[in-house]
């Protein structure tokens, strides 16, 4: 029977335990151990036993209980640990809780230590703001709570306070390290001497000082409160949005840190901590100095008006810990002697504990007068407080720990003796002068922008249209959905700025082509038609005219404006401007007089011009020229329209890449992109382009290797035709390759004038760019490469794509926009294989 007895005892008391750990309470003599939890009734918070760190101590405390990290925010026996044993917390007989190092309750730990009348229902309970109470009575009568003994961390309704009358003082304290919950060596507490104010201490010397204004501080986020009265100092602070989870601790290397919670990065985010500049500690420069924080490149120390260092030695080497003395050190100098006062603008107040409020909604003046009026005040300021009342605040003696302090807007009035106010009176004036002469030059200049306006009129009005149409151009709230996907919108943003392009008047344009003269006349392409002008200085320039028929729209012409101004080489055609008016779109290049290399290439009179050493110089500049583009120049640019047509020659025979419509910007690690729009030229475009949509730096390659088999063979890749054979030219190459007499493929006009290694170089470089799969293509930089060196050794090319014309069978079928001789703006689309 007794047994039974026992046995149903211990089934009580694991139900007591049970139901204690899943309550925010523990009722009177019920116990508490290792292993129970206590959890607020909104899950906020956590109260058990815990080891932090490495320890393998054990202490009872409170966390936060929906962090995933340990994040401890108060413990009860912080100096006093459980060793060697288990804990158990209870409520004693005398209402008190108290928490025992072993099971026998021989040795208290840590206990809260009240007294008064006791009663039979004693409850501790866990509130969802994180504070410990003990209640008492029928009318649970709060006689303790946690929230009166902070350790480290002040939650949200918990305060930082000092009653002067009971002595009840509540102050953060550091733990001694991570591992050790203890007592450390910084606190944050009210200093009461003077004017109260919140300072962090290292021991018993002030660290860092808070700033005593503004008493009120409120934000989207939080508000917090200083409050001085009679009957208690104290600082609080409240969180408007009770979903975010916010403290402030104190750690154990004295920064005083606000953090958050970020759930999405699982950790405490920092968004204010102090100390964080070297003005932030205390006294940095000593007695009667400011200190500046924001010029990092010169001493943060200056002595305040009036003052010099007083060891100017130690100044020198950066040791302002001696601070500034009067520069006339006769005591009666400053007393009766028509001293006065200096402002100093926009500062945190000196320490205010050798302040005093001298007087309540006192005007500048009048508080100036009750500073005067006593010899050892030493400077004064007239505060708002609460946006209506003001108070005359006065120092008596050193003043120590100014800063400058940008958000602070208030001005310290310091007093000097009379020489160093006249002194400062000279500097006044001679601002004061220094403006004068500032104003009278002003209404000259006035004068001057008077006579001058007319002219500024008479050109305000082709400076409005030229503003409209840029504007028109350039602002991304009339970009339509396609523009906004090209590379224009992508690099540069919606707030980017126009390049630096001069717009030219449809006039100037006109007169410069002889009202597009066809005498004028350079070319004709689908885009459009090409005119040579010159304008007023005599530069002479080639004028793009897009037609309205051409395809091209303003997100192509956007993207070629925008482009080419940002890109600067010697094998890229230079922009000079553009014109947008009347319903034109043109762009001003500069001219080139040998146009473009496929006038020379395929031009039977012409091409005997092109000998080799010219066409290999040619070839090198315009795969310097796509290098430039692919890797060496700001953006990562993949052209997509690489012909000898948009290859321009200059006087000297130097390629110039032109044509950046259809150009696209790559990311630095972006291999690849896809288009439904497949844009270029039928013979230059890569299979994987052409077929897929698909473009990438290997695409240019392609082109590349096309461009360079035409400028050996001197034919066109699209119009290439053998009798009896259904090879195109790239297919005819290989053919050639495979039987070891491409040399024959060698452009007759050349007449064995050429290095027939260099040709056989130049040509298996072609086939390697015009591998059908992209991964075996060279890059440009690998290109530049093997055309630079004559030892080093060339892969060999595997079987290139396009080999047959569309004519053959099992070709691929694709319908064409236009022509072999049509524009850039070609669109492909792919239809079908075909077996014919």
């Amino acid at each position: 029977m007794a047994s039974k007895i026992h046995s149903l005892k211990h089934l009580l008391l694991l139900f007591q335990i049970t139901l204690a750990a899943s309550l925010d309470i523990i009722p009177i003599n019920q116990s508490f151990t290792e292993g129970n939890l206590l959890v607020s009734k909104g899950n906020n918070f956590a109260f058990g036993f815990f080891s932090p760190g490495n320890a393998t101590s054990k202490y009872l405390g409170i966390w936060f209980h929906q962090v995933s990290k340990p994040s401890v925010v108060w413990v009860a026996n912080r100096n006093n640990p459980i060793t060697g044993s288990s804990g158990i917390l209870s409520i004693n007989p005398c209402g008190n809780l108290v928490l025992y190092n072993d099971p026998n309750r021989k040795v208290p730990l840590w206990s809260t230590n009240i007294s008064g009348e006791v009663t039979d229902s004693c409850v501790v309970q866990l509130l969802d703001s994180g504070n410990l109470v003990l209640l008492r009575g029928r009318n649970k009568r709060l006689v303790w709570q946690s929230f009166d003994h902070p350790t480290d961390t002040l939650l949200p309704g918990m305060r930082i306070s000092l009653n002067p009358k009971t002595g009840l003082e509540r102050i953060l304290t550091s733990w001694r390290s991570e591992d050790d919950p203890g007592t450390g060596d910084y606190s944050i507490k009210f200093n009461p001497r003077g004017i109260p104010q919140i300072f962090l201490y290292k021991g018993s010397n002030p660290h860092w000082r808070s700033s005593p204004w503004p008493w009120r501080t409120f934000s989207d986020l939080y508000n917090y409160t200083y409050e001085l009265d009679q009957e208690e100092l104290y600082l609080l602070y409240h969180i408007k949005d009770a979903s975010i989870i916010i403290k402030i601790t104190i750690d154990d290397q004295g920064f005083n840190k606000w953090l958050r919670w970020q759930k999405s990065d699982n950790q405490w985010k920092e968004f204010w901590s102090t100390p964080k500049y070297r003005c932030d500690f205390y006294a940095q420069c000593g007695a009667y100095s400011k200190c500046d924080p924001s010029n990092p490149d010169r001493y943060e120390c200056s002595c305040l008006p009036g003052y010099e260092p007083k060891s100017p030695r130690d100044w020198y080497l950066r040791d302002a810990s001696g601070g500034c003395v009067r520069k006339r050190l006769e005591s009666s100098s400053v007393c009766g002697h028509g001293e006065g006062f200096v402002k100093v603008e926009n500062v945190k107040f000196p320490d205010t504990s050798t302040a005093a409020f001298v007087g309540m909604n006192m005007s500048l003046v009048e508080c100036e007068q009750e500073c005067l009026r006593n010899c050892s005040c030493s400077a004064y300021t007239n505060v708002e407080i609460a946006g209506k009342d003001s108070r005359c605040v006065a120092w008596y003696g050193e003043l120590i720990d100014t800063a400058d302090h940008m958000d602070n807007k208030h001005n310290l009035y310091v007093r000097v003796d009379a020489t160093e106010l006249v002194a400062n009176a000279r500097k006044s004036s001679f601002f004061l002068r220094k403006g004068l002469d500032i104003l009278i030059l002003s209404v000259v200049l006035a004068w001057l922008t008077v006579i001058l306006f007319a002219y500024l009129w008479i050109r305000r009005k082709k400076s409005v249209t030229k503003n409209k149409w840029k504007r028109k151009l350039f602002d991304p709230t009339t970009d339509s959905i396609n523009y906004k996907n090209t590379l224009v919108a992508s690099e540069l943003g919606r707030n980017s700025h126009p390049p630096d392009i001069e717009f030219f008047d449809l006039g100037t344009i006109v007169a410069a082509t002889n009202n597009f003269s066809p005498a004028n006349k350079l070319g004709q392409g689908g885009f459009g038609s090409v005119y040579k002008g010159q304008i007023s200085n005599e530069q002479e320039i080639a004028v793009k005219r897009l037609s309205k028929s051409s395809g091209q729209g303003i997100e192509e012409f956007k993207n070629e404006v925008m482009l080419i101004a940002k890109l600067q080489h010697r094998n890229l055609v230079k922009l000079l401007g553009c014109c947008i008016q009347g319903g034109e779109q043109m762009l001003i290049y500069e001219y080139l007089p040998n146009k473009s290399l496929d006038s020379f290439l395929f031009d039977q009179t012409r091409k005997s011009l092109l000998d080799w050493r010219k066409r290999f110089n040619i070839i090198i500049g315009i795969a310097r020229g796509i290098l430039y583009l692919h890797q060496d120049s700001r953006l990562r640019i993949i052209h997509r329209d690489l012909k000898c047509s948009n290859i321009l020659l200059d006087e000297e025979m130097n390629p110039k890449i032109s044509d950046f419509g259809m150009a696209r910007i790559f990311k630095a690690d972006q291999i690849q992109e896809k288009t439904n729009r497949v844009v270029g030229t039928y013979g230059y475009m890569s299979p994987e382009y052409a077929v897929f949509g698909k473009f990438s730096i290997k695409s240019d390659v392609f082109s590349f290797g096309i461009i360079l088999l035409e400028i050996v063979s001197g034919k066109k890749s699209t119009g290439f035709y053998q009798e009896d054979s259904c090879l195109s030219l790239i297919g005819h190459m290989w053919k050639l390759w495979e039987e070891q007499r491409v040399l024959e493929m060698v452009d007759s006009s050349l007449e064995g004038s050429y290095p027939p290694q260099e040709a056989l170089r130049c040509t298996q470089i072609g086939l390697l760019c015009v591998t059908e799969n992209a991964v075996d293509r060279p890059t440009m930089s690998e290109v530049v490469v093997m055309l630079s060196s004559e030892t080093a050794a060339l892969p060999s090319p595997k079987q290139p794509a396009f080999i047959f014309r569309t004519s053959c069978s099992n070709a691929i079928s694709l319908a064409i926009g236009e022509e072999e001789d049509s524009s850039s703006i070609n669109e492909v689309t792919m239809v079908s294989f075909v077996t014919r």
